[in-house]
């Protein structure tokens, strides 16, 4: 089924300016959902998603949260936390007059969507998380996101030397998921160092006693052999939430390789979540 695709932006005021976010929108109507990347990686890597639950009626928004895909990058470590990503979450449905959203992510963006849980509690319907990073993948998210840290600052000409090479294959003629490790590699050394200290010394996820507390129905969704998105972490927290329901992927490229089982759950999640019709008028301008 084809959807209708738009692109928009908008602006968000940190401590280091005024920042432009992109997104892009798939389908209409208000029955909403935000979708959120994996750390470092642009939107488009929630597009093969997107497009399915669009098909099924649903809303769907994909955002680049501040320094990743075509959003702004701004070199302040301050910019960056799970906790401004849920606020630029929240600065989204305010834009689009959305007054409640089912968010999901991957990696970063599943703790993102857990700390919009916590952080605007009444505006959240669900969640759909897949491999969380929570205290069993601490160790490996050190062992992998470090060295890139210490590249941004202490080579960043490694950063910028891989840009420059990977930047001009065209993206059309590469598969899907290559196209996207592609996009990951366009990073810039000053702003990528920023993001990842901000993150490395920043609130990683709400804490054990808030996740109990978030009510909504939850999609949990683990990793075979992925250290980093721990299986025991995504179990953990599909105990956790009153609401979760825990899948197992039979891969780490289940979902995005062969997506109809966990694309099926993720549909049934979000779209339960809009059966029944409570506050899911958009809000006043």
């Amino acid at each position: 089924m084809l959807v209708s695709e738009r692109i928009g932006q908008f602006f968000v005021e940190t401590d280091a300016g005024r920042d432009r976010l992109e997104y892009t929108e798939y389908g209409a109507g208000d029955a909403w959902v935000v979708l959120l990347p994996g750390e470092l990686m642009p939107r488009r890597m929630q597009q093969p998603l997107a497009r399915v639950l669009a098909g099924e009626g649903l809303h769907v928004v994909t955002l680049d949260p501040l320094g990743h895909g075509r959003s702004d990058r701004p070199a302040d470590p301050h910019a960056y936390s799970v906790t401004a990503f849920a606020e630029q979450v929240v600065a989204l449905l305010d834009h689009l007059g959305a007054a409640q959203a089912v968010v999901g992510g991957s990696g970063l963006g599943a703790n993102v969507a857990l700390e919009t849980a916590v952080l605007a509690r009444p505006r959240v319907r669900g969640l759909i998380l897949d491999a969380p990073i929570l205290d069993n993948g601490v160790e490996a998210g050190i062992l992998a996101l470090g060295p890139l840290l210490l590249a941004a600052r202490f080579a960043p000409f490694s950063v910028s030397a891989l840009r420059r090479l990977t930047r001009p294959v065209p993206r059309g003629i590469v598969p899907f998921w290559a196209g996207i490790v592609l996009d990951t590699c366009d990073q810039r050394p000053a702003s990528m160092a920023a993001l990842l200290h901000g993150l490395f010394f920043g609130r990683a996820a709400p804490s054990a006693r808030e996740r109990r507390a978030i009510a909504v129905p939850a999609l949990v969704v683990g990793h075979r052999g992925d250290l980093m998105h721990s299986m025991a972490d995504a179990a953990m927290l599909a105990d956790e939430l009153p609401r979760g329901t825990f899948v197992k992927a039979r891969s780490v490229a289940e979902w995005r390789l062969r997506p109809e089982r966990l694309d099926r759950a993720a549909v049934g999640l979000a779209t339960g979540c809009w059966k029944t019709p409570r506050r899911g008028r958009r809000a006043p301008a």
